[in-house]
């Protein structure tokens, strides 16, 4: 309106969550405390996702149990690879979670699949490269040394480009750039010691089966928790360093 000044308001970061137990956590908490805004869907509820990130400043895709390569079951996967594709070519910043490091690295040509050694779960050293400490996502968290890990499956072949930030000691997958603006980690920042009991309780009898001490994996995140917070605080400050600016509204 012609003698009115616009206001100016960020635009929100898009969190796209697949299960009730697997929220944004600490990552969440810690983009409120940057003042960034969340808008938070749940497709599996029947949140619908948008075609596109026009009205978002970047997209947080967190971690669930389902595979990544399930969308027949779970359709929103679709989307979601849709969604990382868009924002690799906008330049939207895009950071995926676990489930979510995969579908963003399936979704621009690599490969998914069941890890041959097994699950990986624990608080786990991250194995970081060179290239990590300049990156602008994962620079900032000064080669962090531990991480909580807990899955099944594992990127197996990086989409043409990428760029690897981290690799564990048998050289599987932690951490990549797989476009200019698209990460993925594959452990899970956002989980501390009460996401991780919910997870154990609902994977006791499955856990136990494959050797797994649930509760003693329990208590090795609550001893590491304050190391965790300080370690991965950093990425969501990155994140929301790093999303599309503002919007400008009359």
């Amino acid at each position: 309106m012609t003698g009115s000044l616009a206001t100016v308001s960020p635009l929100p970061v898009l969190v796209v969550q697949h299960e009730d137990q697997c929220p944004p956590g600490w990552m969440g908490d810690w983009l409120a405390e940057a003042g960034v805004v969340l808008d938070v869907r749940r497709p599996y509820r029947g949140d619908a996702l948008p075609g596109t990130l026009d009205g978002h400043g970047a997209m947080l895709v967190l971690g669930g149990s389902m595979d990544a390569w399930s969308g027949d079951a779970h359709p929103w996967l679709w989307q979601v690879e849709e969604l990382v594709r868009r924002a690799a070519v906008d330049r939207t910043p895009v950071l995926g979670i676990c489930l979510g490091h995969q579908l963003a690295a399936i979704a621009l040509g690599g490969t998914v699949e069941r890890n041959p050694r097994g699950q990986q779960i624990g608080v786990l050293r991250m194995g970081w490269t060179d290239a990590a400490a300049t990156d602008p996502m994962l620079g900032p968290l000064d080669g962090a040394a531990v991480a909580v890990q807990w899955n099944n499956d594992l990127v197996t072949v990086v989409p043409p480009g990428a760029k690897v930030l981290a690799r564990t000691p048998d050289g599987e997958l932690q951490a990549a750039r797989f476009a200019p603006s698209v990460w993925g980690v594959q452990c899970h920042p956002e989980a501390g010691e009460e996401i991780v009991s919910a997870w154990a309780a609902g994977d006791r009898d499955d856990a136990a089966s494959r050797g797994v001490d649930v509760d003693e994996y329990v208590a090795q995140v609550a001893a590491a928790g304050p190391e965790l917070q300080s370690s991965w605080r950093p990425l969501a400050l990155a994140l929301a360093g790093l999303r599309r600016d503002v919007v400008e509204t009359p």
